[in-house]
């Protein structure tokens, strides 16, 4: 992957805020929109999100979700050229006041002060989804897979 790739995909994860995220449930597929954080490695993303929502029963340990991040869409812009990044992931709930829990809360609220409340309630969980591989799309015909050995290159200074 070429180095101005890699700083794109940077890029797109420094810079967007909501990703939409795709699981399986018992009554069968589901998406949802969240905000989310990168982790210091951009290795993955921490989504905060409450048990009772529908999406959450696709959120269990070890589980497999998937995320879509991509540019914001306006009348002026080409839907088919929209930059586009999406993951495999692998799904780790933090359990409540450990210490992944804890500094992850701490990088949350850094990026989402007002959501300190929810912090609080106890039907909300944290979640690392872990990025296990994807495909970025620059735009229309400009896709490529991201493999482990890309995932790693993430954390090279930008």
């Amino acid at each position: 992957m070429l180095k101005s790739t890699v700083r794109a995909l940077q890029s797109m994860l420094d810079r967007q805020r909501i990703l939409t995220l795709a699981v399986q449930t018992g009554q069968g597929p589901y998406a949802g929109l969240l905000p989310f954080v990168p982790v210091a490695d951009r290795s993955a993303v921490l989504v905060h999100a409450s048990r009772l929502a529908r999406h959450t029963q696709g959120l269990t340990a070890g589980a497999h979700a998937g995320i879509l991040v991509h540019e914001q869409d306006g009348p002026d812009k080409d839907p088919l050229q929209i930059e586009r990044l999406m993951f495999d992931c692998t799904v780790q709930p933090f359990e409540r006041k450990s210490a992944d829990w804890e500094a992850g809360r701490e990088l949350y609220l850094a990026r989402f002060p007002d959501s300190r409340i929810t912090f609080g309630l106890g039907d909300f969980t944290l979640y690392r989804l872990q990025f296990v591989a994807g495909t970025y799309v620059a735009g229309f015909g400009r896709a490529m897979d991201i493999e482990p050995q890309d995932i790693r290159r993430l954390a090279e200074p930008a």
